[in-house]
């Protein structure tokens, strides 16, 4: 009864009553879905490009200023402390003024600050242009997630995430490819022109995306919930075991992701390759995440979302501890591609999964508390990768640790996470879970 309410609600505000779909938002497949996913999309992809690009600028800027092993690590670090606060500030003023709304704002928000690096004339001036566009970038991608999570029936939800998330991807390969063709003839100042480029397409997305019509619904029927209040119902009894499992799968994920993927260009040049040759191989490795993601995205809906989870991040860890003792070049190749797969196919499962666990009222709260949490590990990751190669540690010895981080994360997974495939998280049970204590 509850649910044919919702549905003639939304089709009287013209949301659904279109599509013939329920009250999440219709079908993927068609037309409006298609489009949502697309616009969302591509503002993932001009994430990644710009996450992806400090990568290949950190290994130009190494030889342009002079720059040591921990003054890399610290600004690829300083720009994970800009997307944990971006993802606990964004994730919570997307519950109270609407998805919509705050993508756009921190889509422009990081676009300008990269645009801005390229102007960059000293590190500290660089590292405080990083931490705006962290903050920008880090508060976009858990409202983007929410947005098409919330936007799409149950049963089609979780493929859409995954395939939201392969935007990742295409964006780092469009980073691996200014990498390979624009930095060694045009610079690095060329490669951060270039993302800022999403600022013009915030433009089109403010006609193009609209918040879900049951997050629009509730506001409408029910008065807000104070921060506090939704930050405390994070941690209520029906809610505590699935938010201390997503917080520790956040942070050793983004942690051990971050740690190796942003050091991926310095690790192969410190493997004995060229510059140019580094970025090469990085462009291959990076070019296995997309059938990583699709591989996620077609098993989600048939295994469930912890089981792929538990496969896709036991096969990372294993690859991560092959690619550290990886010593020629098809072991190195062969490794750093697997693990490409495996981390990102992973990545979009995670995306998927962390939505479905809260209600409308709290969902982006929920899911920005949770990336905030796990970009603490952004932060410690490629800032300890710096700091023990500055010390003397191999490159085994590194990516050991990001295998056994990895391992716990699975661990606490499977002792505390819940199987979400199908599951409405505002249905009554999961109202109530939210309710108590």
């Amino acid at each position: 009864m509850a649910r044919a309410l919702t549905n003639a609600r939304a089709g009287r505000n013209g949301q659904i009553g279109r599509t013939g779909h329920d009250g999440n938002g219709g079908n993927p497949g068609n037309t409006r879905q298609r489009k949502l996913l697309l616009s969302a999309g591509l503002s993932w992809l001009f994430d990644a490009m710009d996450v992806g690009l400090i990568s290949f600028v950190a290994a130009a800027l190494a030889a342009d200023w002079d720059l040591g092993k921990q003054q890399l690590g610290f600004l690829a670090a300083i720009g994970s402390v800009g997307m944990a606060v971006g993802a606990a500030v964004a994730g919570s003023m997307a519950d109270r003024y609407g998805r919509r709304a705050i993508l756009l704002a921190t889509l422009l928000i990081f676009s300008v600050a990269s645009g801005l690096s390229a102007l960059a004339t000293g590190f500290a001036m660089l590292c405080l242009l990083r931490f705006a566009a962290g903050f920008g970038l880090g508060g976009e991608l858990p409202v983007a997630s929410t947005l098409v999570s919330e936007s799409v029936r149950a049963e089609d939800r979780g493929r859409a995430v995954v395939l939201l998330e392969s935007f990742w991807a295409v964006g780092w390969i469009a980073a691996a490819l200014i990498g390979y063709f624009v930095i060694p003839d045009y610079g690095w100042r060329t490669a951060f022109v270039i993302g800022a480029l999403p600022c013009l397409y915030a433009l089109y997305l403010r006609r193009a995306v609209q918040d879900p019509p049951r997050f629009k619904e509730q506001q409408r029927s029910r008065a807000r919930v104070k921060l506090r209040d939704r930050f405390a119902q994070l941690w209520a009894p029906g809610h505590r075991s699935s938010t201390i499992a997503l917080w520790v799968l956040w942070f050793t994920v983004v942690f051990s992701y971050y740690g190796m993927f942003l050091w991926l260009p310095q690790v192969m040049v410190l493997k004995g390759f060229s510059l140019v040759k580094s970025f090469e191989y990085v462009l291959f490795m990076t070019l296995a995440q997309l059938p990583g993601y699709f591989s996620a995205a077609w098993l989600i809906e048939k295994l469930g979302r912890k089981p792929v989870l538990t496969i896709y991040l036991t096969c990372t860890a294993l690859c991560a501890w092959w690619f550290g003792a990886s010593t020629s070049d098809a072991m190195l190749m062969t490794s750093g591609a697997c693990l490409s797969f495996f981390n990102l196919g992973a990545w979009g499962a995670m995306y998927a999964y962390t939505p479905e666990l809260y209600p409308t009222r709290i969902r982006s709260t929920g899911v920005g508390m949770a990336a905030s949490f796990g970009r603490i590990g952004g932060v410690i990751g490629p800032y300890l990768v710096g700091y023990l190669l500055e010390r003397g540690m191999g490159i085994n010895g590194v990516f050991l640790i990001f295998c056994v981080a990895i391992a716990v994360g699975v661990v606490v997974l499977l002792a505390l996470g819940t199987e979400t495939k199908g599951v409405d998280p505002d249905a009554p049970v999961a109202e109530s879970a939210g309710n108590a204590g």
